[in-house]
């Protein structure tokens, strides 16, 4: 059986998805980019800022689940180009208390809404 978290507090989904979908004991959260959900604004003035929006849009899912960052298990973050991964990947492990998820980050020639950073998550309810 699954269930279906939606939440205000991230971006809706730009087109046939769902923020995230509960099954079983595990949370699968789609892929987040840098849209403000306040006003739907794209959020890309500098990789930092737009990796922080990101990441606040993914705790809002979460969140939304009853889950925060420590119920991650997997990741995968899709950037536009590799020459940011140091700044990410800074940003990224600032959410992160301790035992960090599994990973894997990957440049992509091109993101939706032309953004430069997408990340999507698997966690663990419970």
């Amino acid at each position: 059986m699954k269930k279906i978290i939606t939440t205000t507090n991230a971006p809706a989904p730009i087109g046939p998805y769902s923020q995230a979908v509960q099954a079983g004991n595990f949370l699968f959260v789609s892929g987040q980019v840098a849209i403000n959900p306040e006003n739907g604004a794209l959020n890309i003035d500098n990789i930092e800022e737009e990796t922080h929006q990101v990441m606040r849009n993914l705790k809002a899912v979460l969140l939304e689940a009853g889950l925060t960052f420590d119920n991650v298990v997997k990741s995968t973050i899709f950037l536009s180009d590799m020459g940011t991964f140091a700044q990410v990947n800074e940003i990224y492990g600032q959410y992160f208390s301790s035992d960090f998820p599994a990973r894997e980050t990957v440049q992509v020639s091109v993101l939706p809404k032309n953004v430069n950073v997408e990340i999507s998550v698997i966690a663990i309810v419970g």
